[in-house]
């Protein structure tokens, strides 16, 4: 009988979570779930590396608690927790700053080029910094895969560079993760921009469809979400990139193949699509608010505390570990 894989995986609290988080990362989570040990964290600390509202950040950790119980991680089967509730991320994030990460990594990041632009003198240190705290959420838990979107990949790339190094330094401390990124709808992209991913950081509330938005809202967002030129719904990412985004999103939320879609709406204008994918969307949020609205702020945080404790009795065996090799301990 085959051992049970450790998953580790996380979302910040800030800005809304969309139907792109959903089919991109969480839907695979809930899979996964059934079959590993699986590890979910509120990465809260990596949401400080930019200017935020104090308030919202602590309503926002709470909210994707609820937000990922309604979507089907279940607290019994995985661990739900706080990133900021285990000091030990922190601590290992130190030594990984010392031992294991280079200026030379984090200079290299593509992330920090995007995220600061032509501002990298100008921004935060814990911004620069991101992936090695990355590293450590991701290394205290012997994780044996890390699920990741493809913009996440290079970071999850720098974790495996980071325990080897520390290894081969000190001796075989810890496990070294292999990325996993999903394929068919990995990229959910902005409905205001098909070429870029859809976020939940976008000044524009029109390029995403948050699993919170009021259905009227989200149907204004699916008919003004772009279209290509000319006509035709056929999936051709190449050529009709916004066209393609919204086949991806309408074949996943209603369990349709792509190939079956192209040949229903064969003759349809992109206005009639668009209507009948807003259908779809609408009752996908419906049932998952429904879901949502049933679980209290006191549930979500009886189940993070719950969490709290099964994460640092891991973190905390893994940072003594590390300070006795290191000689801090």
């Amino acid at each position: 009988m085959n051992k049970k894989k450790i998953i580790f995986s996380g979302i910040q609290p800030s800005g809304e979570l969309h139907i792109g988080h959903y089919i991109g990362a969480i839907e695979q989570w809930i899979k996964l779930q059934n079959e590993n040990n699986c590890i979910f964290s509120i990465v809260d600390y990596h949401a400080i590396t930019v200017n935020h509202d104090p308030e919202l950040l602590k309503k926002r950790s709470l909210e994707i608690c609820k937000l990922y119980i309604a979507m089907g991680i279940d607290p019994e089967k995985s661990i739900i927790f706080k990133q900021s509730d285990i000091s030990a991320h922190t601590e290992l994030s130190w030594i990984f700053n010392c031992k294991g990460c280079y200026m030379s990594d984090l200079k290299k990041m593509t992330q920090f080029k995007d995220k600061a632009g032509d501002k990298q003198e100008l921004v935060s240190v814990g911004l620069f910094n991101y992936p090695v705290l990355m590293a450590a959420d991701i290394l205290l838990y012997d994780t044996d895969i890390v699920p990741v979107g493809e913009d996440q990949k290079q970071h999850v790339e720098l974790t495996r560079d980071i325990a080897k190094r520390f290894n081969h330094q000190f001796g075989q401390t810890f496990k070294v993760p292999e990325v996993m990124v999903k394929k068919e709808g990995a990229r959910v992209m902005s409905l205001s921009d098909p070429y870029k991913k859809m976020s939940k950081s976008e000044a524009n509330k029109n390029s995403y469809i948050a699993l919170l938005d009021a259905p009227d809202v989200a149907r204004k967002k699916i008919k003004k979400a772009v279209s290509d030129s000319g006509s035709g719904i056929y999936y051709l990412p190449d050529e009709k990139p916004a066209i393609s985004n919204l086949l991806s999103i309408y074949a996943f939320l209603g369990n349709r193949e792509i190939k079956r879609l192209e040949k229903d709406y064969k003759d349809v204008g992109y206005g009639d699509f668009k209507n009948d994918l807003a259908d779809i969307v609408i009752k996908f949020l419906e049932k998952f608010q429904d879901k949502y609205s049933q679980i209290s702020d006191s549930q979500a945080e009886e189940i993070l505390e719950k969490g709290k404790e099964k994460a640092k009795a891991i973190a905390e065996k893994k940072l003594e570990e590390v300070k006795r090799v290191i000689g801090v301990k």
